[in-house]
């Protein structure tokens, strides 16, 4: 019988008052059930419409409080869930993800099919694939030319001799290199209620900056113009940085392969002014800190920013530079350590 047995008063009362007190919404929902479908009230289709759970479960709730009153609705048995089919295939299906991660949840639907010849719809692929630590991540990319070795024989001989110089304080080390953000509309994803449109500027006129991190105190200075960074602008900036670091204690500069560079006139200038360019090998930027400062740089001052015109662009991009010693010091902190991804 589906039919819900007479109440005390002691019980109603209990129920009126409990029904708005309970940090589960679960015994909340059983106790507003049965409080709302005693004599005279509302069916239990009305009940479930209310309380948003269909007719069954108010039946539900009615044999619950029939069998033990208001103490069995406020039990929640966590249960033993039962075990997924596609357990006893882990191993199968994680060596296939791990070798060719699927692209989405329906492809992952696909090969498990295909691999088990068990059938499940994406919500429980979703569900099987957080279970064992899978993670839904943007890919990244490498230069196809990096070389591995050069790159860690770099790190471990070169690079973190340097480090433990200039944590020593014997000498200063920065890294360099140049950015040159387009003005345009920089898109990127938002959490909004519909898809946001941002208008785009037309042109293709450029801010092209130079700057150097200083790999122990983080500080940041920099240079820009709006022509064009050749051998001239880096012999300036070599001058600005000198002048910064007045102490005259060798300066040494982790930076790329940029032809100009690499020039006689650039190396001459450096070694007069007590500065070593140190190159890093080829296709190389996961071991120059100064490029998450670009990427941070684009996050907080480009992405979804529409700028009228190009003065508005450059000042927002030079305040931002200004801020990262001061405003943005403690986000940077961590963005600029000096721990290097290798492939």
């Amino acid at each position: 019988m589906y039919t819900l047995r007479p109440l005390t008063v002691e019980e109603m009362a209990t129920l009126k008052y409990e029904r708005f007190c309970q940090t589960s919404k679960i015994i909340s929902k059983r106790m507003q059930g049965i409080y709302q479908i005693t004599p005279g009230r509302f069916n239990r289709q009305e009940i479930g419409e209310i309380l948003d759970v269909d007719a069954d479960t108010i039946k539900d709730y009615i044999l619950l409080f029939n069998a033990g009153g208001i103490p069995a609705l406020k039990t929640v048995k966590s249960g033993i869930h039962q075990i997924s089919k596609l357990e006893a295939y882990t191993d199968v299906i994680m060596r296939d993800f791990e070798e060719n991660p699927p692209k989405t949840s329906g492809e992952a639907c696909q090969r498990i099919k295909e691999l088990t010849d068990i059938s499940r719809c994406p919500t429980q692929v979703r569900a099987f694939m957080k279970r064992h630590k899978l993670h839904y991540l943007k890919a990244g990319q490498i230069p196809a030319k990096a070389n591995p070795e050069a790159q860690k024989d770099f790190l471990e001989n070169t690079l973190n001799p340097l480090i433990d110089k200039a944590k020593s304080n014997e000498i200063h080390l920065l890294f360099m290199d140049s950015a040159h953000p387009v003005m345009g509309v920089f898109l990127c994803a938002l959490w909004c209620l519909k898809r946001v449109f941002i208008k785009s500027s037309s042109g293709r006129k450029r801010l092209n900056i130079l700057g150097a991190v200083n790999a122990i105190t983080q500080n940041i200075n920099f240079m820009t113009n709006e022509t064009y960074i050749n051998a001239q602008t880096v012999i300036q900036f070599l001058y600005q940085l000198r002048i910064y670091y007045f102490d005259m204690k060798p300066i040494y500069i982790v930076l790329d392969n940029a032809r100009y560079q690499h020039c006689d006139l650039v190396r001459y200038t450096a070694w007069q002014l007590n500065i070593h360019l140190t190159f890093l090998p080829t296709y190389s930027p996961n071991l120059n800190v100064i490029e998450r400062l670009w990427k941070f740089l684009k996050k907080k001052t480009l992405y979804a920013h529409y700028y009228e015109n190009f003065k508005e662009f450059k000042g927002a991009i030079i305040a931002n530079l200004n801020n990262a010693n001061t405003v943005y010091k403690d986000e940077l902190k961590t963005l600029l350590n000096l721990e290097f991804q290798t492939f």
